[in-house]
């Protein structure tokens, strides 16, 4: 049984009326401004997690305006815990740009929305869809699944002939009418049954004419990104707390991993540590507590917290250290608040 785009339309349409998701926080409300936040939020971050960062985003910053001449480390904190934070600084460097140079408003023409920082293709397609009712295809990981499957398109996604394929097929499917509905059902199938490790195909309203069902290759589809060795690298974490919940923590630089966060001092030795800690008269003892390992999206990193009780005021006259604890609203990538909250518990025991 092969369906045709109509009847392909007709088909996921129909399930969505029966079985989609309807009543998501920025569908009441789905302005373009709303939709945009919520598609960054939910680039490689499941909707249950992403549901209570963005009520308590939109409650901060309301409007494209409040996002713009927020501080980024106040846009940064309200992001913490979610990943990625390249997202959030790139949200607010559109929403700067959208401020000076487009009056505060997303533009609604695809291509030109897909040009700024951090949106893409395929979340531009999403905003002018479900923002705008515009006939605009997407291809985010769900709606890939789904094709790839349904298409039995075999390859990576992430290799370009095989992304031009499913861009074609993701064009030729998406209909002129309900657009928003069609945009939204694609999405909550690859998200709710055509899931990546235990598709639900019996409730599938594709599964008659899905290829990748007929020919048995559901679990082989979409092909996984070929292996490659994650690099590995080692540090020392500098802790030093001072036994009232308080820790001392660097801002990182605003590019790179934890751009822009707080975090604990690293360093590559201890012969580094000690020269750190003499040439600002830290002198405490540091115990070792186990390795512990954070995986970022291209490397593995294989951490020593070295801990230390400092008496507090400890001073140092440095812009970029600051006493802060756990449960402040500062943007901490979730290992070092983990970390704060483990050893804090140890401490005051």
């Amino acid at each position: 049984m092969k369906l045709q785009a109509l009847d392909f339309q007709s088909a996921v349409l129909n399930w969505f009326d029966r079985e989609g998701r309807k009543n998501l926080p920025w569908q009441t409300d789905p302005t373009p401004y709303r939709v945009w936040v919520s598609e960054i939020m939910l680039q490689q971050t499941q909707v249950s997690s992403v549901i209570p960062y963005f009520l308590r985003f939109m409650e901060r910053f309301p409007n494209l305006r409040s996002l713009a001449l927020a501080p980024e480390e106040e846009v940064l904190g309200h992001w913490a815990g979610l990943g990625y934070y390249a997202r959030a600084r790139n949200l607010r460097k559109t929403a700067l740009i959208l401020l000076e140079c487009h009056g505060g408003e997303l533009p609604t023409n695809v291509d030109t929305l897909a040009g700024f920082p951090g949106i893409g293709r395929s979340t531009a397609g999403a905003i002018a869809s479900l923002a705008l009712g515009l006939r605009a295809p997407i291809l985010d990981g769900n709606v890939k699944r789904v094709i790839s499957r349904f298409a039995a398109v075999q390859g990576w996604p992430g290799e370009a002939k095989i992304s031009r394929e499913l861009w074609r097929i993701s064009e030729n499917f998406t209909p002129t009418k309900r657009v928003a509905d069609y945009t939204q059902a694609m999405m909550d199938l690859g998200a709710t049954l055509c899931t990546r490790s235990s598709p639900n195909c019996t409730r599938c309203p594709l599964q008659d004419a899905c290829l990748a069902f007929r020919l048995k290759l559901t679990k082989e589809l979409p092909s996984p990104r070929p292996k490659k060795d994650m690099p590995e690298k080692r540090c020392l974490m500098l802790v030093l707390c001072d036994g009232n919940g308080w820790f001392y923590l660097e801002k990182r630089p605003p590019a790179g991993i934890w751009g822009g966060l707080w975090s604990f001092p690293q360093f590559d030795s201890h012969e580094e540590l000690a020269a750190w800690c003499q040439m600002r008269d830290i002198n405490v003892a540091l115990d070792a507590l186990p390795e512990r390992r954070h995986t970022f999206s291209h490397y593995h990193l294989d951490y020593i917290p070295m801990v230390g009780r400092a008496a507090q005021p400890l001073k140092i006259a440095e812009s970029n250290f600051e006493w802060l604890k756990p449960e402040d609203n500062s943007p901490l990538p979730t290992p070092v608040r983990r970390l704060m909250l483990e050893i804090g518990q140890f401490i005051n025991r």
